[in-house]
């Protein structure tokens, strides 16, 4: 892959590529220090229309039974009593604006629904690669508060932080 110079070579419409993209998040423990997992399946499109950003989207529907944290008994615990993934199987994304913010670096703003309840994000993410192939990756984090989401157990307090750091890698390939 080689560094991209502007966004608006990237005008297009995107499917990621799970196998190269990583949806993962850290939440604090306070007995073990941090939780890192990550979301194994998931699907979505994207476009990217740089002259017109009113005309860019992004959709992504991740499976909330691909939680991922390294133990198997914490991430049946998380599956049923956090994200109680056997009434809700997703979890959604639906962008409503797209803004660019420079020459490789782009801020959607968009709906998350988490259980059943949905609430506005914004992410900012910086592109880091392209190729010649039609690939591009984009790093973003931001930080979501789960109890906007009604993940409120009293498990989770003093043991487990309510903030969670959202911390995606994406690589999406351009659709012919």
């Amino acid at each position: 892959m080689t560094t991209l110079n502007r966004l608006s070579e990237l005008a297009g419409d995107y499917v990621p590529d799970a196998g190269r993209s990583r949806l993962g998040f850290v939440a604090r423990h306070t007995v073990g220090g941090r939780v890192r997992g990550r979301f194994g399946e998931f699907e979505g499109s994207a476009r990217l229309t740089p002259g017109d950003p009113a005309g860019s989207h992004v959709r992504l529907t991740i499976r909330s039974g691909s939680l991922d944290t390294g133990n198997g008994q914490r991430d049946g615990q998380v599956r049923r009593m956090f994200l109680k993934a056997d009434r809700h199987p997703d979890l959604t994304f639906a962008s409503t604006e797209v803004r660019i913010l420079d020459d490789s670096a782009f801020r959607i703003t968009g709906d998350l629904t988490i259980r059943g309840t949905t609430r506005p994000i914004t992410m900012d993410f910086r592109v880091t690669a392209a190729d010649a192939e039609g690939a591009v990756t984009a790093v973003g984090r931001t930080t979501l508060d789960a109890t906007d989401w009604g993940v409120k157990n009293a498990m989770t307090r003093p043991f487990v932080s309510a903030k969670v750091e959202l911390d995606i890698e994406i690589t999406a390939v351009r659709r012919p």
